[in-house]
């Protein structure tokens, strides 16, 4: 079946429900918000205008950038290849420790200390309306110029522009391009079977293993991302995982064992990263990951029944923990170093050359 992008409104919103007294219900994310008119979601940049969900920031990419695949991280999908990568403002969490906070949590930060609600949703229709506006067409047709094998949404939680991703996606895919998601995992399930069609793998963040942690430092909750991920893998999304391990708050073995536990009862197939936590955005002050608890967290992956589990962000004397190995002979597939393949022995047939054994994954 030919997917086609939807007709579009300007930047009208597909994914939210009308409701009395021109109430809207968003369901983008797992959030659900309700909009009062002249209101905005929690992300901050799905708006009701007159009841109607406007989406802000439907062609106003931020962060347009071709990226190795392995820097998603994706390591079963197209590796070796360029990725255009582009987020926007908005997110659907509020993590303590974001890296592109600059980004997700514009609506929330415009205009620096001292700002009203008011002035900084100003500030971000300001913004928004001085920026180069960039159609689904155009994103496509730069990553096919670029020599991109696919494009991906990432920088902050896509679902919030779920309606723009999938019109991409839907025009790359015209070009014989892919589409990936890079998630906190907190897509609807309307969003994710929405996009489920255009999509075709997802890195998902569990970023911890309980409601306390989400709570305290993403202000948002578990049980929402662990039922995207066993969506997105229902779904025939290839699927991989990623846990940034941050001393004190998420890496004590018992914690890191039930995240492996996790993926591995989903399916033992799905890789999982665990990188290192750097201080950043509200957590300055916090103490870095050390390598020897990524070097234990892999190894507690591969105890739970993994087949595929990965250390990144790490010195470079560590950067075996990033290679892929055949699960049954135990041969090295895929040397990585950084964000580098220096050499991959799968062919498109995705089996390992010395037994034979299909490595799980999409390889061309």
């Amino acid at each position: 079946m030919q997917l086609q992008a939807e007709p579009k409104a300007g930047d009208a919103a597909r994914l939210y429900e009308r409701l009395p007294k021109g109430l809207v219900k968003c369901t983008a994310c797992a959030r659900h918000c309700q909009v009062g008119e002249g209101g905005y979601g929690f992300c901050g940049v799905r708006k009701n205008e007159n009841g109607k969900l406007k989406l802000m920031v439907y062609g106003k990419p931020t962060g347009l950038a071709i990226d190795p695949v392995e820097k998603k991280p994706l390591f079963h999908f197209l590796p070796g290849t360029g990725i255009l990568s582009f987020g926007t403002f908005g997110c659907a969490f509020a993590c303590e420790f974001c890296q592109n906070w600059e980004m997700s949590q514009f609506p929330k930060i415009a205009g620096g200390a001292g700002k009203t609600i008011a002035q900084r949703r100003e500030l971000l229709e300001k913004t928004l309306e001085g920026m180069e506006y960039f159609a689904p067409e155009e994103i496509a047709r730069i990553a096919k110029e670029k020599n991109c094998s696919s494009v991906a949404f990432t920088y902050n939680e896509p679902a919030v522009f779920s309606e723009y991703a999938y019109d991409c996606a839907v025009e790359a895919k015209k070009l014989g391009l892919k589409a990936v998601f890079v998630s906190d995992g907190y897509e609807s399930e309307e969003s994710i079977e929405y996009l489920a069609p255009a999509l075709d793998a997802i890195n998902i963040d569990i970023k911890g293993f309980t409601d306390r942690f989400y709570e305290k430092l993403c202000h948002a909750k578990l049980e929402p991302v662990l039922e995207s991920v066993k969506r997105a893998h229902r779904l025939g999304i290839w699927t991989e995982i990623t846990t940034l391990v941050i001393p004190k708050e998420n890496d004590s073995k018992e914690e890191l064992a039930q995240i492996a536990g996790f993926v591995a009862s989903v399916d033992k197939n799905i890789p999982w990263h665990v990188s290192a936590f750097h201080p950043e955005y509200k957590m300055l002050g916090h103490p870095a990951t050390k390598p020897e608890k990524l070097v234990e967290a892999r190894k507690i992956g591969f105890d739970a029944g993994l087949k595929f589990a990965y250390a990144g962000n790490l010195p470079a004397q560590y950067s075996n923990m990033e290679s892929t190995s055949c699960p049954e002979c135990k041969e090295i597939l895929i040397e990585r170093t950084g964000f580098c393949v220096a050499r991959n022995k799968i062919g498109r047939a995705g089996k390992c050359p010395k037994c034979n054994e299909k490595i799980a994954g999409i390889w061309n």
